[in-house]
This record gives C-alpha cells, sequence and structure tokens, in this order.
C-alpha cells in the first residue's frame, strides 16, 4: 500500500513539474510596434508561444491601405527605412519553402493576407505552428513586416508581396 501511496505522488509530482513548465513557456510573449519609414504608427502585433507549440500571432493594425496587403515574420530584429532591407528574407526553417501552395512551404514566418477594409483598421488572430520562443528570440530577433502588394503564396523567395511599407521588432514583453 505504501509503494502504491509513493508511486502515486511522484507521479503527481511528475505531472505537475511538466504543466508547470509548458506554462511557464507559454508565458512568454513578444511585441512588436509597427510603424512606417516616415514614424506613422501602424499599430501593434503580438506573438504567444503555447503549451500546443502553435504561437498565437495577434495583429491590431491602423492606417493601411485598403484592399488586400501581405504580411509576414522576417529573420532578422532590424527595421531600418526607408525600405526596411534589414529585416532580411521570411523568417524560415530548414527545408522550408515559401508559400502555403508548395510542397515544401510554407516558411515559419508567412502569414495569411489581410483584407483591410476602407477605415484601414484590422484586428485578427492566427496560429503560427513551429513558432516557438526560440525560433523569435535567437541571435538577431526577428521583425514583423507589411507589404504593399498581395501574397501569391508561391512565387520564390516572398510571394511577389511587394515593397515593405512598415516595419516593427519583436521584443520580449515586460
Amino acid at each position: 500500500m505504501t509503494d502504491k501511496i509513493l508511486s502515486a505522488s511522484l507521479a503527481v509530482l511528475m505531472l505537475s513539474a511538466g504543466a508547470v513548465s509548458a506554462q511557464d513557456a507559454a508565458s512568454e510573449s513578444f511585441t512588436a510596434q509597427v510603424a512606417a519609414a516616415d514614424g506613422t504608427d501602424h499599430g501593434t502585433v503580438t506573438v504567444q508561444p503555447t503549451a500546443s507549440g502553435y504561437a498565437l500571432v495577434t495583429l491590431d493594425l491602423q492606417g493601411l491601405p485598403p484592399g488586400q496587403v501581405a504580411v509576414h515574420l522576417h529573420q532578422t530584429g532590424a527595421c531600418e527605412g526607408p525600405s526596411f532591407e534589414s529585416a532580411g528574407g521570411h523568417l524560415a526553417l530548414e527545408g522550408q519553402d515559401h508559400g502555403i501552395m508548395t510542397e515544401t512551404g510554407p516558411h515559419v514566418g508567412d502569414l495569411p493576407n489581410l483584407h483591410v477594409p476602407d477605415s484601414g483598421e484590422v484586428m485578427v488572430e492566427h496560429f503560427a505552428p513551429e513558432l516557438t520562443a526560440d525560433v523569435i528570440n535567437d541571435d538577431d530577433g526577428t521583425a514583423f513586416i507589411i507589404h504593399g502588394g498581395t501574397d501569391d503564396y508561391e512565387s520564390q523567395p516572398s510571394g511577389d508581396a511587394g515593397d515593405r511599407i512598415a516595419c516593427g521588432v519583436l521584443a520580449a514583453a515586460e
């Protein structure tokens, strides 16, 4: 009987430790203040890694051109205007090509196009597999880019998404 109680207690401790570590891992979030090269504020992006292995990406944006625009996470946490080329290419894991329409895609940083109403305001949430705190917070950081065109979800390396019109560097939320 004592062995059963001891085994059960040990199992509860192990499960509790696992739940705490998963909760701790999911509690680290990252936020970017997104702006155009002229300083115009376009809102915020928040990435919340979760215990499921998917990240919750929340876009709360304003002042966007009506129509469709492409948005992506880029490999370097730098937003030097006016073209934001310092952000590098799309955030991608080894062996990933751009686009949901490709056999080896999408990049971990590929997000769906935004359909922006006349108000220029968008609030949307996405689930992003493989987007973990380690991927976001690597040695050179991660940037969020708004493009001037629409992503075709297959052209390499970036979906023919057009110019980079706004950028924000993801930083650990305090």
